[in-house]
């Protein structure tokens, strides 16, 4: 599928939009925060030029793929990422990933965020389930996927290796009756 990324999710305190042209310097930054990266398991290190690239890329529409950025509703500041990727349409299914800049967080974006991008699936899209992986080290997280419903369903023992030693990546899923139930 060709063509630019329309889509435009807007909350109540943040907007879930397109990346924009201008915008390569402010998200080479997120991708430049150390906490940012160690919470989503990160282990490249971007250079300018690949950042740019890929805003390229995820600028365009793909059948796959859906990837949003978190923007303020009053500055509209870029403070993260929203990504729904590993659609597959036969089954109805996607992973769904996110990213906030340290200075943002515990401040509930990412919770909207991720509703917003939860409802585009299941109600836009026509998804059925929707998973991520989230490291045990992370369970500020874990606890605000849990609030949005999703179930722990398993646990890849030792995926992750950062720090000198290895993490476990708890995996997690979201049906659309149960995102239903609580919407």
């Amino acid at each position: 599928m060709e063509g630019m990324l329309e889509t435009r999710l807007p909350g109540d305190r943040i907007l879930l939009r397109p990346v924009r042209e201008n915008e390569l310097d402010a998200y080479f930054g997120l991708l430049q925060e150390p906490e940012a990266m160690r919470l989503t398991g990160t282990q490249e290190r971007f250079t300018k030029e690949n950042a740019a690239a890929w805003l390229q890329k995820i600028s365009r529409v793909h059948e796959d793929r859906v990837d949003l950025m978190i923007a303020l509703n009053e500055t509209d500041e870029l403070i993260g990422e929203v990504v729904l990727n590993e659609i597959d349409r036969a089954n109805r299914c996607a992973n769904i990933r996110i990213m906030i800049s340290a200075r943002h967080s515990d401040q509930g974006y990412g919770s909207e965020a991720m509703r917003l991008m939860l409802r585009h699936g299941f109600e836009d899209l026509k998804l059925h389930r929707i998973e991520l992986g989230v490291y045990a080290f992370n369970p500020r997280a874990v606890h605000v996927y849990e609030k949005l419903g999703f179930c722990r369903e398993g646990v890849k023992r030792d995926a992750l290796y950062l720090e000198g030693r290895f993490h476990d990546m708890i995996l997690m899923a979201l049906l659309e009756e149960e995102f239903r139930a609580r919407s």
